[in-house]
């Protein structure tokens, strides 16, 4: 495919029902079969780095599978995002499940690979340590991003069990190596207990601002979302979610839920309102299918990836 070929979509559902064929994340082609994509979507079937219950490894294929009922049309952003820019599913990049140093290099490693064909990486995992090698390797073509982490956890703590690279660390490693733009850098939906106060003073140093599942509550979606786009303004953006900032009546299925958290219409919601801005790459982490009831948590894991995508393929089409 060339760059001025129109994008291929998904499957036709009126000729083949939703639930036939292979699971590819919203029944688009696989990068294989076009040969180039403006956006990949990747899988990291990897979850070694998770301190409580384990299982994100099964998070992608979960999210495939639900994301078979997203449909072409986005009519919250007005947009056809498989029509703006070609988008296409990349599979999985096979890691290391028993050797994490290993597994984030090779993380780290196939995302540059991907990146270096001007695509950008909507990666589904995996636990969120994945989120450091994909930052390092979008850093490597935007320089230090502005980044937005949906999350329950600060995840800004320093080890587990003395291992620097795990689910609750990567974002600490991220400010240590200066990957991150420091001037633009907030949690959304955090909330629950702590080790210590230190952890917000620790958190605060390193640049965080926090908005938490209470504040959003309590301010809604908009004025959260206006908050948060004035604070990035044009900086080239990652997004990280992590399916857990949601509460566990929205996403059961995940490895450390906490009670309190925000619902997925308000994270779908700030999301929309952050349309305008420079998003580069971003993730959904942490969907645990073996704790998931009626797929409501790979559900809320597709549409926000859905979302994320939309934003991508926007800004691809203004700039193109």
């Amino acid at each position: 495919m060339s760059s001025t070929d129109t994008p291929r979509g998904p499957v036709d559902s009126s000729r083949v029902p939703r639930y036939a064929g292979p699971a590819t994340f919203a029944r688009l082609p696989r990068l294989d079969e076009v040969g180039r994509a403006d956006v990949a979507v990747v899988g990291v079937p990897f979850d070694s780095g998770v301190s409580y219950r384990p299982g994100a490894r099964f998070g992608g294929n979960a999210i495939r599978e639900a994301s078979r009922l997203l449909r072409p049309y986005n009519p919250a952003q007005d947009a056809s995002p498989f029509a703006l820019a070609q988008v296409a599913d990349g599979g999985d990049i096979a890691v290391n499940p028993f050797n994490i140093d290993e597994a984030v290099e090779t993380i780290e490693a196939a995302a540059d690979e991907l990146l270096a064909t001007g695509a950008r990486l909507m990666t589904l995992g995996g636990d969120h340590t994945i989120a450091l090698p994909l930052l390092r390797a979008v850093a490597k073509k935007h320089g230090p991003v502005a980044l937005l982490h949906f999350d329950a956890h600060l995840d800004t703590w320093d080890t587990y069990f003395g291992a620097a690279y795990t689910h609750g660390t990567p974002f600490r490693r991220a400010v240590e190596e200066g990957i991150l733009d420091t001037s633009a850098l907030s949690h959304v939906g955090t909330r629950g207990p702590l080790y210590g106060k230190q952890d917000l003073t620790d958190d605060e140093k390193m640049g965080f601002g926090i908005v938490t599942s209470a504040d959003v509550y309590r301010r809604g979606a908009d004025e959260v979302a206006d908050q948060l786009r004035q604070r990035i303004g044009d900086r080239p953006l990652y997004i990280s979610v992590d399916i857990d900032c949601l509460d566990p009546a929205h996403a059961p299925g995940t490895g450390t839920p906490e009670a309190g958290g925000m619902t997925s219409r308000e994270l779908l919601e700030i999301l929309r309102g952050l349309a305008s801005c420079n998003l580069v790459s971003a993730d959904v982490v942490e969907v645990a299918p073996a704790y998931d009831h009626a797929e409501i948590t790979s559900v809320a894991a597709s549409h926000t990836a859905y979302e994320l995508t939309t934003i991508m393929t926007r800004r691809i089409a203004e700039a193109g």
